[in-house]
């Protein structure tokens, strides 16, 4: 049996990573779950990680952060995810393909089609089954981030407002672009209230793949 790739995206402060963790821990002990993150997951794309996001990398290159993503996309593609797909399980990955394409393809400018070309080839254009979008105004986002002493503070945290709206279009883009496996969630809800509905939305795809 073939696994199931599900991606969670959205802009900062979302709230997706509380999700996905709380997700993974309901259902940990009736499916064979690995909850796993881009960029990182593995030691090679932790290394990249800790490159592109420090806050002191402020003269890195747009098509720099592009490369670099999907180079720590490509080997924990092969090295993690890859491999659990092709024992069964339901690989939960917090961001994805969809992230280069809002941050690096629309909000940097490169260009969606040209960083979804870049990104084809480090994955060989393997995507997600299912792609849940988190939606949420970037003050809100940003605000949450503010408040919350327990996440780290990234060098994309520190971008201006309108960059995050910019991601925040890139993603309404990316969403359209993808319909037939992307979902969007109003992530401006009570916590409470949007896990309730990415669990409905989890259920209902396993039944849809796991017990036909």
């Amino acid at each position: 049996m073939n696994g199931l790739f599900i991606t969670f995206e959205g802009p900062e402060g979302a709230g997706k990573t509380t999700v996905i963790q709380r997700l993974a821990k309901d259902f940990s002990n009736e499916l064979n779950i690995l909850l796993t993150r881009e960029p990182g997951g593995i030691s090679i794309a932790e290394q990249i990680r800790a490159v592109i996001l420090d806050c002191d990398n402020t003269k890195m290159d747009a098509r720099t952060e592009a490369l670099l993503y999907a180079a720590a996309r490509r080997q924990h593609l092969v090295e993690k995810v890859l491999p659990a797909l092709e024992k069964g399980s339901i690989v939960l990955c917090d961001r994805f393909i969809d992230s280069s394409l809002a941050y690096q393809g629309y909000a940097r400018g490169l260009g969606i089609d040209e960083i979804l070309k870049i990104n084809e080839f480090a994955t060989q254009k393997h995507m997600p089954n299912l792609t849940i979008y988190f939606d949420v105004e970037p003050e809100e986002g940003l605000r949450r981030i503010a408040a919350n002493n327990n996440r780290e503070i990234n060098r994309l945290d520190e971008e201006t407002i309108d960059f995050h709206y910019k991601v925040r279009k890139g993603y309404h883009l990316v969403m359209e672009k993808f319909k037939n496996r992307c979902v969007l969630v109003d992530a401006s809800k009570d916590l409470e209230s949007v896990y309730e509905e990415v669990k409905a939305i989890f259920i209902q795809t396993i039944k849809e793949n796991f017990q036909k």
